[in-house]
Formats: structure tokens, sequence, C-alpha cells
């Protein structure tokens, strides 16, 4: 009998359209899954095909998705598209991930979801920026098979291709090169090649994505949480507040902001503590953690 888990499962897998930040809002209400559930799932849908098992671990891993493919905005790729090539990849790791590895799936996921990711903006970018021209675009195309052999091109072949495709001869270096490039299966297809990347791969807790973005989010949560609780202020309290707490450069003395409104000093110290028990009360009741660190201002 297999044990459910308490994680929505939806008919499928939403989509990044229409709004982002509902798409966003939206993946980050399902759960992250603690190593048991996922070792469970796992296990379910490696042996039994389970598909409820995979769209679980596919669920939970979609915020992951779009941490990643932010930071790939700066190639002029629509978010949203570079979030559904990365889920693309998400899947694709969800598929082949082995459970008896001992790593969790968040660690093995990212290579595939930046793979997909790579992959994508290269397709959209990459003929853009490296043949900008129609005789380097020529060049792109036709470099391969005006090649004799695999051998690098010589001083002089470099020469007359230069010439024939009216092209500098430092632009046929530089795409040869870049043709060149080989790239490395990350897992290889011969089961006995021990040189493959995913044979180096480690667990390792410090730098999990998972709890890099179980902070991030704990930190956004604090941050938004701080902005709720300023706006159920007065505004002489939140005054009061952000200038004793909240200052980028020296904070507010008492004696200061009792100068400004003119009471006394113990006049401001009671109306901050009545603020700051306020603040604790509405981001509790909003949800957050707890008030975020904040340095004593001076008195």
């Amino acid at each position: 009998m297999q044990t459910s888990l308490a994680l929505p499962v939806p008919v499928s897998i939403p989509l990044a359209t229409g709004s982002l930040e509902s798409y966003v809002r939206t993946v980050n209400r399902f759960p992250l899954l603690s190593a048991e559930e996922e070792q469970r799932l796992a296990v379910r849908l490696r042996d039994h095909g389970d598909l409820d098992a995979a769209r679980g671990l596919v669920l939970s891993h979609l915020r992951l998705v779009v941490a990643v493919a932010r930071s790939y905005l700066g190639y002029g790729v629509p978010h949203a598209d570079l979030i559904q090539e990365g889920n693309i990849g998400l899947m694709k790791a969800v598929k082949r991930f082995d459970p008896d590895r001992g790593v969790r799936l968040v660690s093995y996921a990212i290579h595939w979801i930046k793979a997909e990711i790579h992959e994508y903006v290269l397709r959209n970018w990459r003929l853009v920026k490296v043949a900008t021209t129609k005789a380097q675009r020529k060049l792109f195309f036709n470099l391969r098979s005006m090649k004799i052999g695999l051998a690098p091109l010589s001083v002089a072949e470099v020469g007359k291709m230069a010439r024939d495709l009216g092209v500098k001869p430092e632009e046929v270096k530089e795409m040869e090169t870049r043709l060149a490039g080989q790239e490395i299966a990350f897992e290889a297809d011969d089961d006995e090649d021990a040189y493959a990347p995913v044979n180096y791969l480690v667990a390792n807790p410090d730098s999990e994505p998972s709890r890099i973005l179980e902070r991030e989010e704990s930190e956004r949560l604090s941050t938004e949480g701080v902005a709720n609780a300023l706006d159920g202020l007065d505004p002489r309290s939140r005054r009061i507040v952000e200038a004793r707490w909240l200052a980028e450069k020296d904070s507010a003395t008492l004696h200061d902001l009792a100068a400004e409104f003119k009471v006394s000093a113990e006049r401001i110290r009671q109306i901050e503590a009545k603020a700051l028990e306020k603040m604790r009360k509405l981001m509790e009741s909003w949800g957050a953690q707890g008030a975020p660190a904040i340095a004593a201002p001076a008195v």
C-alpha cells in the first residue's frame, strides 16, 4: 500500500504564462519535501513508474527553476520563456534521478535546469551576438564545410578563408575556436565511463540550493513583514522607528527626536517601545518569524 504525502497535486504542472507574478506565487505555495518524502516519491517513480510521485517531485522544485531562470535575465530573453525551458530540464532530471545515490534531487536537478536554459539562450542569442553581420553569419554557417580535416586552420588557410568570405582573419580564428568547443555530457551513455561529471556529484549541505532558497525566502518574508508592520503605525511612531532602527547611516538619538517633536526624551522612548511592540504583533499575525536583527541605535 502506498503512503500518500501531504502535497497538493493538481492535474497538470502550472505554466509560466499570463501573469508571471501569479505563477511565482502559485509555485511558492507548493511545500518543499523533506529528505524522507523525496526519497519515498523517487523510489515510487523509479520502481513503479508512479506519475503522481513524479508530479510531486516536480511541483516541489518549481521555485528552484524560477530562481535559476532569474539569473539569466541579462540575455534579453523573456523570464517566462526561461522558466518554461528550465521546467523541461527539471522534468528530465526527475525522470533520471536515482534515489540510491544519496544526493538530494535539488543538487542533481540544477544541472539539468541550467543545461536547458543554456541551450535556449544560445538558440536565441548566440547567432545575434557571434554573427552580427551578413559576412559573419556566412562564416558561421560555412566554416565547418570549408575546413579540411579536424586539425586547426593554418595561417594560410585562415587568410584564404577570410578573403573568400569577406571577413577579418581574427574573426575566422574566433569562430573556429567557438565551433570547436566540445560539450561534455553530464551523464555518459556508457555506464562504465567513470569520468562523467555525474560521478563526481556529492552532497554539500552547506550550499544546497534548497537551503539557499529557504534563506532567501526567509529574508524576503522578514523584509515584507517589516514594511507591513510599519504601515500599521501612525506617522509619528513610524518616523521614530525609522530614525532609530532603520536609518541607513547614523541613527537618531532620543534627544534628537525629542527636539524634533518638542517632547521629552523619555516620551520618545515610550512611543518607541509601544511602536515596536505593535510591530511585533503585526508581524506575528502576518506570518513572519519574528523581527529581523537590527543593530541597536544610540541613546
